[in-house]
């Protein structure tokens, strides 16, 4: 990877480099020259709910225009909505300004392929090598325009509709919707309303600040609590930016990305749709997902952390269901990249077709207890392998847990974390081994 972009594109502090206007104005001239080589770039342009999304808006169309392209601007809309919006509307390129579940302070810039598909590496390189390069700014007449796009959400939802089938209705079914405060905040409620349910929704009033705050995939609780209170069917919860859900069944229990990916695989599989019965995970997901898809006679490759591998391994194996635990699952017989929506109008199907409550279809597998330790480092440039201190006590708690258990120490992506992970038999285990390794790290490389 290179210097600015990570797994998700370039994320930062708003107002801090390089999240600032300069910058975005200097990305988006370098970008659109490198990706207008042969014609005239034409790009999409969207954006969560953060305060800091207009400031960065204005100044990548400043930076696109001025080098030439024409800018599609369709507002706030959830990223898989870019996505999708990229190819249908021909574009060379897409971006989206979101910082996807982190809080309000964080934003990023994300670009898309003509193909729906996260740039590759190398074409992210050459926009970053070339934010150093001179160019001449083109005469006046070649000067791009901003073309707003206004029935883009539309479009997009019309898009997922068709995705979940003529046959997908929820009447009689009370759907609760946590929106995070983000991009679904103005178009989920409408599509859950559209295909006849009842809707209760929640943080759906986005104020630039209160995105992700104590709701949506990261905190479900409320919502949990919701679908309890009200007698609801489902809860979804969304995140920030729209690319995930985390769903809750009838009895307020939550069900996370693992659980929902093994209950479309198996559904998958008895329709005869799971493309060389195989699904792509990373290595977040639970040891017991691993356990049900093989009961299931169902294969699996694991990845890191991170959609866009999982999208490699599946375009690669030609699998047609990816994902995460997280609740970022993608269906790629549907569209090449993860969308909350899409993938929660696909557990309804499965809940419909089998005439099952979710309680029920949760049963597919048993969630081993997880701990998840997050420490904040100066920086991700120390090796955690070379970290003797932290090798031994990983080795150390994978020889108590042995194969009933596992140990993950990585960094986060897109954030200045190490991130802690222990699955086992027991909470107090996991957590003694956990916070030992997590105390260590801190000790050595923590702020």
């Amino acid at each position: 990877m290179s210097g600015l972009f990570g797994t998700d594109g370039i994320r930062g502090v708003a107002n801090q480099y390089p999240m600032t206007g300069q910058f975005a104005v200097q990305l988006g001239f370098a970008a659109t020259r490198k990706l207008s080589q042969r014609e005239k770039a034409k790009i999409v342009v969207g954006k969560d709910t953060r305060v800091s999304s207009d400031m960065l808006e204005a100044g990548l169309i400043a930076g696109i225009t001025s080098a030439g392209g024409d800018v599609l601007k369709v507002g706030i809309l959830p990223t898989p909505a870019i996505a999708y919006l990229t190819k249908s509307l021909s574009a060379c390129a897409g971006i989206v300004i979101s910082a996807s579940h982190n809080p309000f302070q964080d934003n990023g810039i994300k670009f898309f392929g003509p193909d729906g598909l996260k740039l590759k590496d190398e074409i992210e390189n050459e926009i970053e090598n070339a934010l150093s390069e001179d160019f001449n700014y083109p005469p006046a007449e070649n000067i791009g325009r901003v073309i707003e796009i206004k029935d883009a959400n539309t479009q997009y939802l019309n898009f997922v509709k068709e995705m979940a089938g003529d046959s997908l209705s929820l009447k009689g079914m009370k759907v609760v919707i946590d929106c995070a405060n983000g991009a679904t905040s103005f178009i989920a409620p409408t599509l859950f309303q559209e295909i006849k349910a009842g809707v209760i929704s929640l943080n759906y009033q986005p104020d630039g600040k209160n995105i992700n705050f104590d709701c949506g995939s990261l905190h479900p609780e409320k919502a949990a609590q919701m679908v309890k209170n009200q007698n609801a069917s489902i809860g979804l919860c969304f995140d920030g930016d729209g690319d995930r859900v985390i769903a809750i069944d009838e009895e307020g229990k939550i069900v996370d990305g693992d659980f929902i990916m093994a209950i479309c695989a198996k559904h998958l599989k008895e329709n005869e749709m799971l493309n060389n019965n195989l699904v792509v995970t990373t290595v977040m997901s639970n040891i017991g997902f691993y356990l049900a898809l093989k009961r299931l006679n169902i294969d699996t490759i694991t990845t890191k952390v991170g959609d866009r591998y999982v999208v490699e391994q599946m375009l690669e194996k030609k699998a047609v269901l990816g994902g995460e635990q997280s609740g970022h699952i993608i269906f790629l017989n549907h569209f090449p990249t993860g969308d909350g929506m899409v993938t929660a109008l696909q557990l309804l199907t499965v809940m419909q077709k089998t005439s099952l409550p979710l309680s029920k279809l949760t049963q597919i597998m048993k969630k081993y207890p997880q701990v998840l330790i997050n420490i904040r480092v100066k920086d991700k440039k120390t090796e955690l392998e070379s970290i003797q201190e932290v090798q031994s006590a990983i080795k150390s708690g994978q020889e108590s847990l042995k194969e009933e258990g596992r140990i993950l120490v990585r960094y986060s992506g897109t954030e200045y974390l190490a991130r802690v992970m222990v699955e086992g038999p027991t909470e107090d285990e996991i957590n003694k081994i956990a916070n030992n390794i997590a105390n260590i790290i801190k000790e050595k490389i923590g702020v």
